[in-house]
C-alpha cells in the first residue's frame, strides 16, 4: 500500500498543472492541423483561427495564454495581427511567437519589432513547438 502513495502524489501533481490554452494562426490547414495534434499530444487545449480576423475574434472570446502565428496569410498578416493583439492591454502579456518558413534576419527583426517574443521555422517538429509552450506560457514563469 505505501508504495501506492508516491503515485497517487506523482498524479496530483500532474492534474494540477493543466495544459496552456493555445491558439494557433496559419492559413494553412496542414499547418494548423499538425500544430493541434502536436499541442493535444502534449497536453495543451487547441484553438484554431484561419486567418488574423478569424483570431482576433478568437482571442477576445477564449483568451489564450499563448499563440503561434504565421507570417504570410490573406487579408490581415501576422505582423498585423499580432501588433493588433499586442496593443489591446487586455492581451499585451500574451507571448507571440511568429511562424514562417522564411528564416530571414529581416524577418526575425520585424516580428520583434511588432511584439513578438519568439519565431519559429516552418515546418516545425513535435519537440518544437511543445519546448516553445513550456518556455513562454504564463505558468512556467510562476
Amino acid at each position: 500500500m505505501e508504495t501506492e502513495v508516491p503515485d497517487s502524489g506523482a498524479h496530483a501533481a500532474v492534474a494540477a498543472a493543466p495544459g496552456a490554452r493555445v491558439l494557433v494562426i496559419d492559413d494553412s490547414n496542414t499547418i494548423r492541423r499538425s500544430a493541434e495534434i502536436f499541442l493535444r499530444q502534449g497536453g495543451h487545449e487547441v484553438l484554431l483561427a484561419e486567418d488574423g480576423f478569424d483570431a482576433l475574434a478568437k482571442v477576445n472570446d477564449h483568451a489564450p495564454e499563448l499563440i503561434f502565428c504565421d507570417i504570410l496569410m490573406p487579408r490581415l498578416d501576422g505582423y498585423q495581427t499580432c501588433a493588433i493583439i499586442k496593443r489591446n492591454p487586455r492581451f499585451a502579456h500574451v507571448p507571440v511567437i511568429m511562424l514562417s518558413s522564411k528564416d530571414g534576419l529581416f524577418d526575425k527583426a520585424r516580428g520583434r519589432m511588432v511584439g513578438s517574443e519568439e519565431y519559429l521555422t516552418k515546418p516545425f517538429t513535435k519537440e518544437q513547438l511543445l519546448r516553445a509552450v513550456d518556455s513562454f506560457r504564463p505558468a512556467a514563469a510562476a
